[in-house]
């Protein structure tokens, strides 16, 4: 393979991993019951288009977890998009955000049973190196509740 075949394939390598994804949360009921299923709370990432420290989040460690099984759903600030809460009724993203009084991204949110958070929300990332322990912490804490 040419130099400039290898230089494609890991600038195309690159740009993958920096637009590292999240589902958007469509229907909590589901996705928290395939949460449950697996004995795991359901993980719920509140991120602000162009937050640069939700990238890092997303793409550092809420994706690779995703990426590994945990159910992981994304809701976006101020967005218009529905999405049905978890007693079943349409919402929009926006809305869904505001009810549940969240104002800083990235927000995590771990949520058992009947919707109810299981453990502490995990607000901002301005701690890189500790943000994968706290994230890890909350997780079991979510999974010890259940």
């Amino acid at each position: 393979m040419g130099v400039w075949a290898l230089l494609a394939l890991a600038g195309a390598a690159r740009a993958q991993s920096v637009d590292a994804t999240l589902p958007a949360a469509t229907v909590l009921r589901e996705a928290l019951a395939a949460a449950l299923k697996k004995k795991q709370p359901l993980v719920v990432m509140v991120s602000l288009e162009g937050c640069p420290y939700c990238r890092v989040a997303r793409q550092s460690y809420l994706a690779p977890m995703h990426k590994s099984g945990v159910e992981v759903v994304q809701l976006d600030m101020n967005s218009p998009q529905p999405v049905q809460d978890f007693a079943g009724q349409a919402t929009t993203h926006g809305q869904l955000i505001r009810h549940w009084r969240v104002s800083v991204a990235p927000t995590v949110l771990f949520f058992g049973p009947n919707g109810k958070e299981v453990a502490e929300r995990l607000e901002g990332a301005s701690l890189p190196d500790f943000y994968g322990a706290y994230l890890e912490q909350r997780l079991e804490k979510g999974r010890q509740s259940l």
